[in-house]
């Protein structure tokens, strides 16, 4: 029979809980090419756009900025609306992706 430690088990379940939860940037690409790229680009907006780029902005910022905006604590029109229906994970994973390419 199988003897496997309490200590064992416990880091198993730690190594697997902690995976969960991770912010992925392939989940970000895909969530950005369908809601952020239109107005803010991918690497840069074009150069006559009002829109801030995204690319390479720290990851703490665009967390912060876009749960204000879903939240309504920061206001605009415009990104009130187009976050409305971000949850924290999809956040988590659009900013994950936008803070790892380079403008």
């Amino acid at each position: 029979m199988l003897k496997v430690s309490t200590s064992t088990v416990f880091f198993l379940f730690l190594g697997f809980a902690g995976t969960s939860h991770a912010a992925s940037p392939y989940a970000g690409k895909s969530l950005a090419a369908k809601v952020c790229s239109q107005c803010h680009g991918i690497r840069q907006p074009s150069a006559d756009a009002p829109f801030p780029p995204l690319a390479g902005r720290d990851v703490g910022y665009l967390k912060q900025a876009l749960t204000q905006y879903r939240d309504k604590t920061r206001r605009s029109e415009v990104m009130n609306r187009i976050t409305s229906s971000l949850s924290d994970k999809d956040i988590a994973n659009l900013a994950s992706y936008y803070s790892k390419i380079e403008p």
